[in-house]
């Protein structure tokens, strides 16, 4: 090859280059894990969100349903109030930075959830406080892997195994999730124990238009091991990215909140 061809070789390889280094980027950003999750995180709930919520504890042989109401600022702040029924209306839950506290208002009295009370049932339901009260736990507490795709209902997929960091303050020792490769939504999330033993199955569906976006408003729990119950939870109203104070998440806002 005499000179010039080198010259026109060795160009052509350089404009080759810088036309493909943006696609090559791209598409290591979409299939980096730990951005996916984020990116998961921020559109469930922005970077504040509200809620109004039916969540409804199934057994086998009797149904209780609650309304409740619930704000969130960031991965750090947020704060869930009950308001039906009668004999649960003004409990709430807070979580600050890395503390959580419960407001029971038939003892006034507020409680602390101590790590160790972080797997407990979240007012009966098969939601943990942790999986409630600490959501965005799965970004900052977990490390992610990629393990491949899959459709959940048709919708193509994104398979990623969060694995609990060493001392992180958690439940699950492994959480698997599907997200939509196209609206970043988790479809199927399986919760599984320090013995990678698979504890719970949350399933979601009913996706549709809430506050200017995509949500699936129908979630719904499933204990493994105890067939013919559930805890389906309902959101019907949502708005997103709106201005609010810390100081909103406070336990002086917590014992005050009213429907």
């Amino acid at each position: 090859m005499n000179r010039d061809s080198r010259k026109i070789v060795h160009v052509f390889v350089g404009l080759l280059l810088v036309v493909l280094a943006p696609l090559v980027s791209a598409d290591e950003h979409v299939l980096d894990a730990r951005d996916i999750v984020r990116q998961s995180d921020e559109q469930m709930r922005g970077a504040s969100s509200y809620s109004v919520a039916t969540m409804n504890i199934i057994r086998p042989d009797w149904t209780r349903s609650m309304t409740m109401k619930s704000w969130t600022k960031g991965q750090d702040l947020s704060l869930v109030l009950v308001t039906a029924p009668a004999k649960d209306k003004g409990s709430a839950s807070l979580k600050r930075y890395k503390e959580m506290w419960n407001w029971i208002p038939s003892i006034e009295r507020v409680i602390k959830i101590a790590p160790s009370m972080l797997s407990q049932s979240w007012m009966g339901s098969d939601f943990t406080n942790d999986d409630l009260i600490n959501q965005s736990s799965i970004v900052v507490d977990y490390d992610h892997q990629l393990m491949g795709q899959a459709a959940i209902d048709g919708d193509n997929s994104y398979i990623i195994d969060a694995l609990a960091k060493p001392d992180a303050p958690v439940v699950w020792n492994k959480v698997r999730l599907w997200i939509s490769t196209t609206s970043f939504l988790q479809r199927r999330v399986e919760f599984y124990d320090e013995f990678d033993e698979l504890v719970n199955i949350l399933e979601t569906s009913q996706i549709q238009e809430l506050g200017g976006r995509m949500l699936a408003t129908k979630m719904a729990m499933y204990p493994v091991d105890k067939p013919g119950q559930r805890t389906e939870l309902i959101t019907h109203e949502a708005q997103f990215d709106f201005d609010i104070e810390d100081s909103f998440f406070s336990q002086q806002q917590m014992k005050a909140l009213r429907d």
